[in-house]
């Protein structure tokens, strides 16, 4: 697999973002000042709570499928590689990690059945999408750390993608959680989101590499990043953090992962996180204390770790 030089871009849309200007040419800001050759467009249905089985992407929180098509035709014309990955959240702002049932199905209580059934539809509506339009790879599912138990669910659900997409799949793990997902030989390439502390990366990348040597495939980190504010180094997935902004922090943190990373010949990519579709001013870049890199010292580092592969 060649390696992925790639930003994840779309996240904060909704119904109509992807026809605006602002969205194509932020897009285009995104290959010209990262060196990026992949964008992954991701996506957010949304279900009421945590153990709610109805999942809804048709609604005004989702872009419309012709936006969508038009924004991954666009990215083509740039030469951006696109990866589609149609992920959930909960509308109650539960994370999707702890989306959860009994593990046998009760009468007159919400199910893992019904759950996985809706959650296929959704995805084979943008397997259909993503085959149609040439995307390059898949994503089925991010950091749904309880759902990862049920195996044969996933596993039946990998099936019916690959009656629809004939691309490489993926799913996305959560950090920490690349040993528990016990279905890994049903897809093509292993993924994980990269948020380790700035201090611990040769230790998490030791246990990530004694996870997936078995299976022979390739890796790469569908997400990593980390925000510009004082004490996320150490805690880059806590996007709540209080500090102060810090774009200093953010750049060594950034030079700290590739340069450890770039030593690990398995680790294949990444679809860094995330570069907004409605990007800032880019004089605000001082009052900017989120994931986002342009304009700050993180972009000029990403673009020469980009360069160089």
């Amino acid at each position: 697999m060649n390696f992925i030089k790639g930003f994840t871009f779309g996240w904060d849309s909704q119904r109509g973002d992807f026809k605006l200007a602002r969205a194509k040419e932020s897009l285009q800001l995104m290959k010209e000042r990262t060196g990026s050759e992949y964008v992954i467009i991701a996506l957010a249905a949304l279900q009421a709570t945590a153990h709610s089985t109805k999942i809804d992407y048709t609604g005004l929180h989702m872009v419309a499928d012709d936006e969508l098509i038009e924004m991954i035709e666009y990215a083509k014309s740039l030469d951006l590689k696109v990866i589609l990955k149609p992920t959930v959240n909960c509308s109650d702002g539960t994370w999707r990690a702890h989306i959860n049932f009994f593990d046998y199905d009760v009468p007159c209580e919400p199910k893992w059945s019904d759950w996985f059934a809706n959650y296929t539809d959704y995805q084979l509506h943008y397997a259909a999408i993503a085959e149609k339009t040439g995307c390059a790879m898949y994503i089925i599912g991010c950091e749904m750390v309880q759902t990862e138990r049920k195996e044969q669910q996933w596993r039946h659900l990998i099936t019916q993608v690959r009656k629809i997409y004939s691309g490489p799949i993926t799913y996305n793990a959560d950090k920490y959680q690349e040993a528990n997902v016990a279905w890994w030989d049903a897809v093509d390439v292993i993924s994980s989101s990269g948020y380790y502390p700035i201090n611990d990366w040769d230790r998490q990348l030791d246990r990530i590499e004694a996870t997936i040597k078995q299976y022979n495939k390739p890796f790469f980190f569908a997400e990593a990043g980390c925000p510009s504010r004082t004490g996320s180094g150490k805690v880059p997935n806590d996007w709540g953090l209080v500090g102060e902004v810090n774009v200093d922090e953010q750049a060594a943190y950034y030079q700290t992962m590739f340069d450890k990373t770039a030593r690990r010949e398995w680790v294949k990519g990444f679809g860094l996180w995330d570069w907004a579709t409605h990007l800032y001013e880019e004089e605000q870049v001082l009052s900017d204390s989120g994931y986002g890199v342009y304009g700050k010292p993180s972009e000029a580092i990403i673009k020469a770790f980009y360069q160089s592969r």
